[in-house]
C-alpha cells in the first residue's frame, strides 16, 4: 500500500484525490478517489507509453543490436518513467533488420517494458525520406511482407509506410495480421491519405514531419488526418520538429486522436545513422534534422507549458491515447483494477519522484 495522504491521481482522464490505492506485483488490487483535489499534492499517473524511440543513454539499437543493448535501453527508459515502448528501426538493410528481429525474438522471453519493434521504413517515399538512407528505400512485395512477419514471430508490432507507393494488398495483409500501420514519410495527396485511412490505416507518424504539407490548394496529409473521424497521429512536441503553436493547432483539431512520441535517438558515430546533438536536437553529419532528445515527461511538460494543453489532457496524450492504439499488445496501462501496477509519482512541479514497475519501485 502507498501512503496516499498527499496524493492526487490521474484517473479516467481527470485529476482526482486518491483515497486508497492497493497493488501487488501481479497488478492493481484497489483504487478509490474523490473530487477533493489537493492543491499541493503529488500526482500518481500511469507509466508513459512511447511508440517510437530509437535508443537511449548512448545506445542506438540498430547500430548495436544485442541483448545487452536492448536491456540497457529498457532500464534507461524505466528510469525516465516509460513503462511501455516500441523500439524503432529506420530504413536499413535486410541484414540489419533481420539481426534486430533475431535479438528481439530472444529478448521477448524476458522483456520488461519493450513491447516489440516499430519498423519506420523501408517502404517509404524517397521524396519525403528525411534522414532515411535513400539506397535502402524500396517498395514492398506481398511475399516480402509475409516473410517478414513470419520471421518476426510476433515481434513486429508497427510499420510506417507510404501508402501511395504500396499495393492495397500490402496494407490489407498487415492490418489483417494485427500490425499497426502508420502513414508516414509520405507524399500522399489528401485523397490518397484519406483513402488509406478509410482502408484501415490507423495512424500517422510524426505529424507534419516528412510528409506532404497543408497548402490552400493542396491540403496534404495533415488535413486528411484532421478531417478523418478515427485516424490518429503521433507528434514530436519539442518545439523544433514541430513549432509549439502548430502542436496547439493540431490538438484543437484532433483532440484524443493525437498522441505524443519522443522519436528520440542518441549520440552515435557508427553505421548509416550517425546522430550528433546540436542545440537540443539531433542532426546527421550533413546537418539534416534526425531524432529528438525528448523524454516523454518533457513532452508532457511542453504541452502544458507551451501549447495551452491542460495537464490531464497532456498526460492522456502520453498514456491513455497511445494505449488505445496499442491495445492489441500493451499490458493494460490504465490505472484500473487488475491492470499492471506500472505507475509514476510526480511532484507539484511535474518532476519525477517515484517509478513503480510490476509493483516494484525502480531506484
Amino acid at each position: 500500500m502507498l501512503n496516499v495522504e498527499n496524493l492526487n491521481v490521474f484517473y479516467h482522464n481527470q485529476i482526482k484525490r486518491l483515497e486508497n490505492f492497493g497493488f501487488t506485483e501481479k497488478g492493481i488490487t484497489s483504487i478509490q478517489t474523490n473530487d477533493d483535489v489537493l492543491y499541493n499534492g503529488d500526482l500518481l499517473i500511469p507509466g508513459f507509453i512511447d511508440l517510437q524511440i530509437y535508443g537511449a543513454g548512448g545506445e542506438l539499437f540498430s547500430a548495436n543490436p544485442t541483448l545487452e543493448s536492448i536491456d540497457f535501453i529498457e532500464n534507461q527508459l524505466l528510469k525516465e518513467g516509460t513503462t511501455g515502448f516500441l523500439i524503432c528501426l529506420a530504413t536499413n538493410t535486410p541484414e540489419v533488420f533481420n539481426r534486430c528481429i533475431e535479438v528481439m525474438k530472444t529478448h521477448q522471453k524476458n522483456a520488461k517494458n519493450c513491447w516489440g519493434l516499430h519498423l519506420e521504413g523501408p517502404f517509404i517515399n524517397p521524396k519525403k525520406r528525411g534522414a532515411h538512407v535513400l539506397e535502402y528505400i524500396r517498395k514492398a512485395s506481398l511475399d516480402e511482407i509475409k516473410a517478414l512477419l513470419d520471421f518476426g514471430e510476433g515481434t513486429v508490432k508497427m510499420i510506417t509506410l507510404a501508402p501511395e507507393l504500396q499495393d492495397d494488398e500490402i496494407i490489407t495483409y498487415l492490418i489483417d495480421h494485427n500490425i499497426i500501420v502508420s502513414l508516414g514519410h509520405s507524399d500522399a495527396t489528401f485523397e490518397e491519405a484519406t483513402a488509406a485511412y478509410n482502408k484501415g490505416v490507423q495512424t500517422t507518424t510524426h505529424l507534419f514531419n516528412a510528409m506532404s504539407p497543408i497548402l490552400h490548394r493542396r491540403p496534404g496529409i495533415p488535413t486528411a488526418v484532421f478531417n478523418h473521424p478515427s485516424a490518429m497521429a503521433s507528434i514530436i512536441a519539442d518545439g523544433m520538429h514541430v513549432d509549439f503553436e502548430v502542436v496547439k493547432m493540431a490538438h484543437k483539431q484532433m483532440k484524443e486522436r493525437l498522441f505524443l512520441i519522443t522519436d528520440a535517438v542518441t549520440d552515435c558515430n557508427t553505421g548509416p545513422y550517425q546522430h550528433k546533438a546540436v542545440d537540443g536536437k539531433f542532426v546527421m553529419p550533413d546537418g539534416t534534422l534526425s531524432g529528438s532528445s525528448l523524454t516523454m515527461l518533457q513532452a508532457v511538460k511542453n504541452c502544458v507549458g507551451h501549447c495551452n494543453i491542460d495537464l490531464p489532457t497532456a498526460i492522456a496524450m502520453a498514456t491513455t491515447y497511445p494505449s488505445k492504439l496499442s491495445a492489441a499488445f500493451n499490458r493494460a496501462s490504465a490505472l484500473e483494477l487488475g491492470n499492471d501496477s506500472n505507475f509514476l509519482i510526480l511532484d507539484r512541479n511535474l518532476e519525477l519522484k517515484s517509478i513503480f514497475f510490476n509493483g516494484k519501485e525502480i531506484k
